[in-house]
């Protein structure tokens, strides 16, 4: 993973605390005006974007309450709302993303480490697939599931492809606590989602979240066989780079593109570079929503560290029979280019 750091989460935190003024230290790149309203800026740049071009349906790639998630313990009735978790969707989502172009369109969404608890495993992540049945437009069914977009008057369809890749950061429990899901030190010892049908232990932890990526490689395998879709799109949380080989071999039965987060910036990955992507497989990362500090500082003059076009924002895709057009779109509104 390319992750840079200029200065320690003490110092980024004194940013936080005088907007950019002394004592902020100027490695941490912190920009006032920018650093301070990400996730508001992106949205509306987002807003003013679906109001032009009125998109059919939104992707979103997890990671989708920062820090830990909903915070309420796993294991709520399915058919049942949780006060923390109506709130935070209605601060979170509900309250930011409407406008023209946005009403009612779908969410089709998945789920990020951080939306599992970030370093631990039973925050309510079985409330976000809860909130499917209580919305006009989040859509989660599941950790994993398929879906196909037909646009009959263009004569072409999308098959698209929601896995889960959180395993990897599901880590034996004494590891890197500040990273892992199944940490022992952040997880209280009766910690357990058995109720939700996820990991019953923090013993349990790694093992389930490893059997939940193995169970879905075949399945994802068999369906992308059968696909007779015009195109095959795979939307996933960790980022461009993970689990090349497999990717790989889903682009040999049809995947078109790979549409990622994690990494809190904005990344295209063409097959053709070399530099950058050993994929061979086209793919994006759109960490960069804003929901928590970008990858580095978003400073245009200073883009040396930037793995990406971007270090806040979001893509545009649009699809037609013969071809994806993707755009990236800058915090600003900018469109940082095309690519097809």
């Amino acid at each position: 993973m390319h992750t840079v750091q200029y200065c320690d989460h003490k110092q980024l935190v004194e940013c936080f605390n005088t907007r950019g003024q002394a004592p902020c230290a100027p490695e941490c790149g912190y920009v006032s005006g920018v650093d301070d309203q990400p996730q508001l800026l992106v949205a509306n740049a987002f807003k003013a974007r679906a109001a032009l071009v009125d998109p059919q349906y939104i992707l979103n790639v997890g990671d989708n309450f920062y820090w830990g998630g909903i915070e309420k313990t796993c294991g709520s009735p399915m058919d049942q709302i949780s006060y923390p978790t109506k709130h935070q969707f209605d601060q979170i989502f509900e309250g930011v993303y409407q406008g023209a172009g946005l009403t009612n369109k779908p969410w089709f969404s998945v789920l990020g480490n951080h939306d599992w608890g970030g370093f631990k495993f039973d925050n309510g992540w079985d409330q976000q697939i809860s909130y499917t049945w209580a919305s006009t437009r989040w859509v989660m069914p599941a950790p994993y599931y398929k879906t196909s977009v037909v646009y009959a008057d263009l004569g072409f369809d999308v098959d698209y492809f929601f896995l889960d890749s959180n395993f990897i950061d599901a880590m034996p429990p004494e590891e890197d606590p500040n990273h892992n899901m199944c940490s022992r030190k952040n997880n209280k010892p009766s910690a357990s989602c058995a109720a939700a049908d996820g990991p019953e232990s923090v013993d349990a932890c790694p093992g389930w979240f490893a059997s939940l990526w193995a169970e879905q490689q075949p399945w994802v395998t068999q369906l992308m066989g059968q696909s007779k879709a015009n195109w095959q799109i795979v939307v996933t949380h960790f980022p461009c780079g993970h689990e090349q080989d497999f990717y790989k071999s889903l682009q040999g039965l049809g995947m078109d593109l790979l549409v990622t987060g994690h990494r809190h910036d904005q990344e295209l990955w063409l097959p053709d570079d070399h530099a950058k992507n050993h994929m061979g497989v086209t793919c994006i990362v759109t960490g960069g929503g804003g929901g928590i500090t970008s990858e580095a500082t978003p400073n245009p003059e200073e883009t040396e560290d930037w793995y990406g076009e971007a270090q806040y924002g979001f893509y545009d895709l649009t699809i037609s029979k013969s071809e994806i057009l993707i755009e990236s779109i800058n915090y600003d509104g900018e469109v940082l280019f095309p690519s097809r």
